[in-house]
């Protein structure tokens, strides 16, 4: 059965540092899960990670590893080799002098496997990965790509209680950082492990986790599956991180049927969401979610195109909206698919009315 962790009000403070680098962190990680520490560099998530893998010891709190029993193994103060992880670095770190084949054995020649296991173990570890006809090949006859995958081989191949992922895909170029994503979840759901991924790459933590942890200064400030931090997010800090967006200002007034009602400069959104507390908010709207309005539609906002980019599949206008009474202008990044020719023209403004659903009104505060 897949390990669970807690952990527990988990603090880690240096010596003459102004504030703590992990705060008080408590989080549950389901057994099998697949889950993301994501934020900014700097933000404590790769120190909570090592914690987890007991390189790093903490200052305050528990780290608890759960069996399928339900058992619970303190490991706050563990020694790493004690705890059973496995853990993928940044750089690899695979022997140069060695085939890939004894780079995944290494760490059960350590344990003294019998050369029976070692060899059936060691093919079944680089068949996950599809690493298994490159198994007499040296580290540096492999594309970066191949060379991730034999770290990931030689992580999984002693069965870990739970794996550490820290930054896996930030040495690869663009491309192969998307094709290996989809890959590294097949492999991890594959293999049942649990699993904490560490990564700054919000696209890697929407597309591939199952629940992601975005933290800032120390703290965690939302947790969620990817969908909900993406539609729902709880502050600007999170609105902002998760990928672009547009905020307007404006004040939550009553709302019905559990809606919220926001004043803006542009006019009245009528959003589905509850509004934090405070009247002064702002009104996180994702370009994708602006579209050309119709007759009948809620939540209308007057404008101009005034620049457009276009993208092959889609086009990004900028748009200024127009106040209803007085006051500035404002522009917003709209995103529309299937750009029809007319939104090719870019050589002079063009009026457009905008709507948008009240689902995807989100609130948060000012």
């Amino acid at each position: 059965m897949p390990t669970g962790i807690s952990i527990e009000r988990v603090s880690k403070r240096y010596p003459g540092a102004p504030s703590a680098a992990v705060d008080a962190v408590s989080l549950k990680i389901e057994p099998g899960e697949l889950f993301f520490l994501l934020g900014p560099s700097g933000c404590g998530k790769t120190t909570l990670l090592r914690m987890v893998a007991g390189f790093i010891d903490p200052t305050d709190g528990q780290i608890l590893f759960q069996d399928g029993a339900g058992n619970s193994r303190d490991v706050t103060h563990l020694a790493p080799n004690l705890r059973n992880t496995g853990m993928v670095f940044q750089s690899y770190a695979l022997w140069p002098h060695m085939s890939v084949f004894r780079n995944v054995a290494f760490g059960l020649e350590v344990r003294k496997v019998s050369k029976a296991d070692i060899e059936r173990r060691v093919t079944e570890a680089l068949e996950l990965v599809q690493m298994g006809q490159y198994a007499q090949r040296k580290p540096n006859a492999l594309s970066g790509g191949q060379q991730q995958r034999v770290a990931l081989a030689r992580a999984l191949v002693v069965r870990p209680d739970v794996l550490l992922l820290d930054e896996p895909l930030s040495n690869l170029d663009a491309k192969l950082r998307v094709e290996l994503r989809s890959e590294i979840r097949r492999i991890c759901k594959a293999a049942g492990t649990t699993t904490i991924y560490v990564t700054h790459d919000q696209k890697e933590a929407l597309s591939m986790a199952d629940r992601v942890a975005i933290m800032s200064m120390g703290k965690v400030e939302q947790l969620g599956t990817p969908a909900k931090l993406y539609r729902t997010p709880g502050s600007r800090f999170v609105a902002e991180f998760l990928g672009e967006t547009n905020f307007i200002a404006g004040d939550a007034g009553g709302g019905t049927s559990g809606g919220t009602k926001v004043a803006t400069p542009f006019g009245t959104l009528h959003s589905t969401h509850a509004a934090p507390g405070g009247a002064g908010v702002l009104v996180s709207l994702r370009p994708e979610a602006l579209r050309p309005a119709h007759d009948g539609d809620a939540n209308v906002l007057n404008g101009s195109i005034v620049e457009t980019t276009y993208l092959g599949e889609m086009v990004q206008h900028i748009v200024e909206l127009k106040p209803v009474s007085g006051g500035s202008p404002q522009r917003v990044k709209v995103a529309m698919m299937n750009p029809g020719p007319e939104d090719h023209d870019t050589s002079h403004a063009r009026p457009i009315r905008l709507a948008v659903n009240p689902s995807d009104v989100v609130i948060v505060p000012r």
